[in-house]
């Protein structure tokens, strides 16, 4: 296959994941046999027992016994109060029996009443975009303020040709369209009311606002001020604009909102083709070509002009939903990375734990642990500033640690560690993984579940820093296009322990395809096949909803896998059964409840036309509300 450079693709349109590979094509040969006949002689045809604290032992080859559960089958069957559903390949959402669902807002929908209404032909009004419900919802957080009930969700990138449906493949060809793209992307913050006719945006509620790539931000922690975060905008290297590429969430114990930093890289370009880049942009994928043309209109996003703007991007935001004229907080602390979430939990003895996953192929789990004690009503401003950043090492027999990543382990200062967090990772050693997605914190037991989404490298090639990705451990599958949801235990259940145990939880695969490792684990069957699990949350009783952005072409590998979707599972037994699908095309993400529990919202993004609008209109990122018929809680 003629493997592309950089400079031979046309991003627009592309993936992440697609830019990121054109950045660093894989070698022609994979050498996938001379691979996995290492890890056979030493695994025993991939048989990866998982360890747990009293978890079930399970394996993945022939007549290993499939999971264990003292739990009965009427007791499990009580976790679930749906029938689960089959696959879906059309353009809607289906829900069980007994289930219905409305959409709540679309991207274009205003959220104060002086935004144009949505307009198919032009893909929305330029003008007022700043004032509408942004472009491909993802991660999002329900708070409940003064008796309102309010949503922050993420917009985490754009859709050029659907946004500039009349520009030549969208491609921007003036300031204002770049101003059009960037008010569409970073964060909604939205009151949202229930009525007779369902739920909708209260348009005008004085909590509504919109965050995008030109509000202004605060640097905080250890890199705040450093050398490498200063502009000639901003000298003190302590302010900046805009939030970008912002997908997966998460809520601290104090009620603010943390939103996630991405593939930030992919906003960065150069005027000038043969600038000289710094060795480090490497490690972050930031290269002289953009994916949406910012740098050609924006001299912020010309690394020619400024190197260090890059610095300024990677981080998790924390924000204030109660207070609409609050300046969002980049917590440096937390580390640069391409972050997914941010999953937070306090320990037993009060200190915030915030666990990460960096999501690209080979990089690295990461906790955060803070200093400071966190009490009801006192001063959190500098809890998530200062603390001490981990890095996970997972060892084959089930047991691991978390690294801390601190001057003298890495020979790298404090500051340094916050802005080149990868960098300090591979110093420790710590354990390269299956792009590291969601991060989900049981409730009602004391275990962590992290979804590694996929990695068609493993076994195959290093990571951008140059880590091997051997096959074992939490990634025991060579050139791995399934996924899987790895769980940890921390020591004396403590999430402040830096030992754990560890097994997997669910090996996503395809046994009506595959009679080896690649079919998935005994919790896999014909009835409820998934690929790439992503998004993960837990409700209060303790069932995990997983949710998916695999490949929906349901042929192949993937054949009788479906469009994308949710799935709940039972921590206790295993067992995991399908409660939603998403319209073709799309990826279901984000996930949250009303504040009675009686409601679930789901985001929908990216999904092909004609959702959810009907025939000859353009497909708009959604949330959409989903309740029983009998109004009972939902999870």
């Amino acid at each position: 296959m003629d493997r592309k450079t950089e400079q031979d693709v046309d991003f627009e349109g592309f993936s992440f994941d697609a830019f990121d590979e054109a950045r660093r094509p894989s070698p022609q040969t994979t050498g996938f046999d001379q691979v996995v006949d290492s890890a056979l002689s030493r695994r025993g045809l991939l048989g990866l027992l998982v360890y747990g604290s009293g978890a079930a032992a399970m394996g993945l080859g022939t007549g290993v016994t499939g999971l264990l559960s003292s739990v009965s089958a009427e007791a499990a069957a009580s976790r679930f109060a749906f029938a689960a559903i089959p696959i879906a390949t059309d353009a809607t959402v289906h829900v069980p029996e007994g289930y219905t669902w409305q959409v709540l807002a679309r991207w274009g929908d205003p959220l104060f009443s002086d935004a144009a209404e949505f307009d198919h032909a032009t893909g929305g009004d330029a003008a007022t975009s700043d004032r509408v419900f942004g472009e491909n919802t993802d991660g999002m957080e329900l708070f409940t303020i003064g008796g309102r009930q309010v949503i922050a969700v993420n917009h985490e990138y754009v859709n050029p040709k659907l946004n500039l449906p009349n520009n030549d493949g969208g491609t921007p060809a003036s300031a204002e369209d770049v101003r059009k793209l960037q008010n569409l992307q970073g964060v909604t913050v939205m009151e949202v009311a229930e009525g007779e006719d369902g739920w909708r945006i209260v348009v005008d509620s004085p909590l509504n606002r919109r965050i995008d790539h030109n509000t202004q931000m605060r640097l905080s922690g250890p890199a705040a001020g450093h050398d490498l975060l200063k502009t000639e905008a901003d000298p003190t290297g302590t302010a900046s604009l805009g939030t970008f590429n912002n997908c997966g969430s998460g809520r601290t114990p104090w009620g603010t909102y943390l939103t996630c930093e991405e593939n930030f890289n992919g906003y960065f370009g150069s005027t000038d083709e043969a600038v000289a880049l710094p060795e480090h942009f490497k490690r972050y994928g930031i290269g002289a070509k953009s994916v949406y043309s910012y740098e050609k209109f924006d001299p912020r996003f010309d690394i020619s002009k400024n190197p260090n703007e890059p610095h300024r991007a990677g981080y998790v935001v924390e924000i204030d939903p109660s207070d609409p004229s609050s300046v969002p907080v980049k917590r440096t602390a937390l580390g640069r990375f391409k972050h997914e979430n941010a999953a937070t939990v306090l320990t037993r003895d009060g200190r915030v734990v915030v666990y990460m996953g960096d999501d690209e192929r080979g990089e690295f789990l990461y906790k955060f642990v803070s200093a400071g004690i966190y009490t009801p009503g006192g001063d959190t401003s500098t809890l998530l500033d200062e603390g001490t950043l981990f890095v996970a090492r997972f060892a084959d027999d089930g047991s691991g640690e978390w690294v801390a990543l601190t001057p003298e382990a890495t020979g790298m200062s404090a500051a340094e560690i916050a802005i080149f967090t990868r960098v300090a990772a591979s110093k420790v050693g710590a354990t390269t993984m299956d792009r590291p997605e969601w991060v989900a914190v049981n409730p009602v037991a004391a275990e962590a579940y992290c979804a590694l989404t996929n990695n068609t490298r493993r076994g195959v090639k290093p990571n951008a820093g140059g880590d091997d990705t051997p096959v074992g451990g939490p990634n025991p599958r060579a050139e791995n296009q399934y996924g899987q949801i790895v769980r940890w235990y921390p020591a004396g259940d403590d999430h402040a322990a830096t030992g754990f145990t560890w097994d997997l939880f669910v090996m996503a695969g395809n046994p009506t395809v595959h009679q080896d490792a690649y079919a998935g684990s005994p919790n896999i069957h014909d009835g409820n096949m998934f690929n790439a699990p992503d998004g993960m949350m837990f409700d209060t009783t303790g069932l995990l909803w997983i949710q998916t952005d695999g490949d929906d072409d349901n042929a192949g590998d993937f054949a009788g896998h479906g469009n994308n979707q949710m799935l709940a599972g039972d921590p206790a037994t295993g067992r995991i059964e399908r409660f939603l699908t998403g319209p073709h095309g799309s990826e279901v993400t984000g996930l949250t409840w009303s504040a009675d529990r009686r409601t679930m919202f789901v985001g929908i993004q990216h999904p092909a036309s004609p959702f959810p609008d009907g025939e000859g209109t353009l497909g708009r990122s959604s949330i959409v509300a989903v309740k029983r018929a009998d109004n009972a809680p939902v999870g």
